[in-house]
């Protein structure tokens, strides 16, 4: 275990603490400083404290830092769609219930063990676990990803997302008929207050902003399509559900009850566009929908 310090200034203070670490710690992203704030690792004034503590003037930090977990993550000869490659860049369409990495419990089957079989040459700035991963896209959410093939395309493919210069679109079918045509919604995301699993529509939370556009209507569902301003985590899901209309199947943040015998939220990220590491030139991918959400589609169409 390291230890690291910080005295806050002047010009951080009022700054959430999550937030300050997240600039301060540069190898560390948000969620992995939230997670050992909730260890209790960190402490301010020898007092343990919540990410959404706002720091003082002179405000002492102390943070214990794990030692990381050595492990090996094998490749894996499964199948995976790819949409392009080139020495710097490999762009994939990810098939519904694949995890992106690996994570405690579950070291086999995911995209990262796909990739390692089918190249070698992956960034490794986020370490075995997540080589080449710049974002990432849930479980049961089908669509366009871009891993980084080397820490100079990883730097600058994380820059983009950093600056919410890339093109993001997403399908999804939600529950309900949205009447406007068209929207925004600006609406911060954190962790739920209680259900720590969860994402929530929170007043301190880190800015979230997604734009949707109706694109065919069906009475009891509706199909939108979702630019992505910022890249919070679960944000559509979480965005949607808050306005009304949560994802079809997805049961964490919307109904229980199952239909059309899904698993999981019908989500596809159907574009990615963003300027090429190497070139600069802006380059932007296609994907179709996944077969299960065409059928679905077509089934609603049939009842009209």
């Amino acid at each position: 275990m390291s230890v690291e310090k910080f005295v806050v200034s002047d010009l951080d203070k009022n700054k959430r603490v999550d937030l300050f670490l997240s600039e301060k710690l540069e190898n560390m992203s948000r969620s992995y400083i939230q997670g050992i704030i909730e260890k209790e690792s960190v402490k301010v004034n020898e007092k343990i404290i919540k990410s959404n503590y706002k720091l003082k003037t002179n405000d002492e930090i102390l943070v214990e830092i794990p030692n990381p977990v050595e492990l090996e993550v094998q490749g894996e000869n499964i199948p995976i769609d790819v949409v392009y490659e080139d020495s710097d860049v490999i762009v994939v369409n990810k098939p519904k219930d694949m995890v992106v990495h690996p994570a405690p419990g579950n070291y086999t089957g995911t995209l990262v063990n796909a990739l390692l079989y089918h190249c070698t040459d992956l960034s490794g700035i986020n370490g075995v676990i997540r080589p080449g991963i710049v974002h990432r896209i849930d479980k049961d959410t089908t669509g366009i990803l871009v891993i980084a093939k080397n820490d100079n395309a990883h730097n600058k493919l994380a820059e983009q997302f950093k600056k919410h210069s890339m093109t993001r679109t997403y399908y999804a079918l939600v529950e309900g008929n949205i009447k406007e045509d068209e929207g925004t919604v600006n609406a911060p995301i954190d962790r739920h207050p209680v259900d720590r699993v969860r994402m929530a529509v929170v007043k301190n939370g880190r800015e979230a902003v997604t734009h949707y556009k109706v694109l065919e209507r069906f009475g009891q569902y509706t199909l939108v399509k979702c630019n992505l301003e910022t890249g919070r985590t679960h944000q559509i899901r979480v965005h949607m559900a808050y306005i009304g209309h949560p994802l079809v199947g997805d049961n964490v943040y919307g109904y229980k009850k199952q239909k059309f015998n899904l698993r999981g939220q019908v989500l596809h990220a159907k574009e990615l566009g963003f300027n090429h590491p190497t070139s600069g030139e802006y380059v932007h991918f296609d994907s179709n929908l996944p077969e299960y959400f065409e059928a679905i589609l077509q089934n609603l169409r049939n009842r009209k």
